[in-house]
């Protein structure tokens, strides 16, 4: 083979190789990559995006923790292992021990869709596993990870999991919890249903008295030292707006892209 068509064909093999290396994306500590297993590249999508909070529904089904919103929408081959911690495990080794390389914990939110006393069990045996990824607890210690498992939904009660050592989650507080005084490593954030609380749809400004209340719940939160996601709520830019200037810590969205072009804008300004 002539010298020169060697040189083109090298090149080109180092620009197809350059073109499938892509840097990853600024971590996106605001966003929280809601039922994330809905898009149709569950975590690919999230990661591309920067996401650093990702969710997950489970449903016990025949011994394994399948993702899923309904048990009854459940396919073997779907499960928690297969779409996230094996994945993440992987991502986690090729990227220096963090899912973005030199960036932050990334959170796993896992909402329980059965009942806890049957699946947490379960899971926990599932995430011994991957002991070496995940953020544990141990001797009223923090030792940080690569992944951070938050429990949500029906998920077990606080006092259940208080007595692990090591334990390897933390639980997502609910409104009623706002004022309770559980250790900070336990529940270190909260989630409030928007349309609980809210009337505001997103249409025209958010009325005065309910800028109020949700500075005040922002606030509570933040006294308690826990973070708070609003879920529910009114999913575009102007809602954006107005829960990131409120102080909330995390953006619930399914329009993973749209969120991270509104971030974008903001750092741009």
């Amino acid at each position: 083979m002539r010298s020169g068509a060697m040189i083109a064909i090298t090149a080109a093999l180092l620009i197809g190789c350059a073109a499938r290396v892509r840097p990853d994306p600024a971590p996106l500590v605001y966003g929280h990559a809601h039922n994330d297993y809905a898009h149709d590249r569950p975590r690919a999508e999230a990661l591309e995006c920067g996401f650093c909070s990702i969710e997950a529904d489970i449903c016990l089904v025949n011994g394994k923790l399948l993702v899923a919103h309904d048990p009854k929408k459940t396919s073997p081959h779907r499960t928690l292992e297969s779409l996230y911690l094996e994945p993440l495990r992987k991502r986690a080794a090729e990227h220096g021990g963090r899912v973005y390389r030199g960036g932050p914990t990334v959170t796993l939110m896992i909402d329980f869709k059965t009942p806890a006393a049957a699946t947490y069990p379960v899971l926990r045996k599932l995430l011994l596993k991957y002991a070496d990824l995940l953020t544990r607890y141990q001797d009223d210690k923090e030792y940080d990870g690569a992944l951070n498992i938050i429990l949500t939904g029906s998920r077990p009660r606080p006092e259940m999991l208080a007595a692990e050592n090591p334990r390897y989650v933390a639980i997502d507080g609910v409104l009623a919890d706002l004022d309770r005084e559980y250790p900070h490593d336990l529940m270190p954030q909260m989630n409030v249903q928007w349309t609980k609380v809210f009337q505001w749809k997103g249409d025209g400004p958010l009325p005065a008295e309910e800028r109020s209340r949700l500075r005040d719940l922002v606030a509570r939160a933040h006294a308690k030292g826990r973070q708070i996601r609003f879920w529910d709520a009114p999913d575009r830019s102007n809602a954006w707006r107005e829960l990131l200037d409120a102080g909330v810590d995390c953006i619930n969205t399914d329009n993973l892209r749209g969120l991270r072009v509104f971030f974008d804008g903001q750092t741009s300004s």
